[in-house]
């Protein structure tokens, strides 16, 4: 009789850190400050300069901050008891799953300021498939150690399910309390 397995939960969702969005945010301000500046300098002149501006203005919070934020959504990190999953992409969204019961090791990589914030790059190595890379994770440590602890949680569980070598061999017949008595 085989226990079944417990149902699967979420552990963590994640995105790659928010200070990302600390530039695109600065960027919209000084551009809607200048806008602004724009469509009071050319108000009486010249009205045409007006749809000009705001057109480059439009433009500029498109491509400077609503892309950089849908970039940024478009990036998630999911951790279940089961597997890891890792989702990314705008036009073309990638799913790639790894499972716990593989095993993998796990490594964090901190360049520049991620070590402030403690934040870093959190690097799956599954095995002879290409390493997946959870790109600038917040508490990066923390996010190994769950890792970690869920791939030992899943490890500890299969080898206590694994039939022992005496139920294979012997077809699982009961042994005396005693043990195995040979003379």
């Amino acid at each position: 009789m085989t226990a079944e397995p417990p149902p699967e939960r979420v552990v963590a969702r994640l995105r790659p850190h928010a200070r990302r969005l600390v530039r695109p945010a600065v960027f919209v301000v000084l551009v809607t400050a200048a806008g602004g500046f724009g469509f009071g300098v050319f108000r009486a002149q010249l009205a045409w300069l007006n749809v000009v501006v705001a057109v480059v203005v439009l433009l500029l919070l498109v491509v400077g901050g609503v892309v950089p934020l849908v970039r940024w959504m478009s990036q998630r990190y999911v951790v279940t008891t089961r597997r890891l999953v890792v989702v990314h992409g705008l036009g073309t969204r990638t799913r790639r799953e790894l499972l716990h019961a593989r095993g993998y090791d796990v490594t964090v990589r901190r360049r520049g300021l991620q070590g402030v914030f403690r934040s870093g790059d959190v690097l799956v190595f599954p095995g002879d498939d290409p390493v997946a890379v959870l790109a600038d994770v917040p508490h990066a440590d923390l996010v190994v150690a769950v890792l970690h602890d869920l791939v030992e949680a899943h490890e500890a569980r299969r080898r206590h399910r694994e039939p022992d070598w005496d139920e294979i061999v012997g077809g699982g017949a009961e042994r005396p309390p005693w043990g195995d008595v040979r003379g």
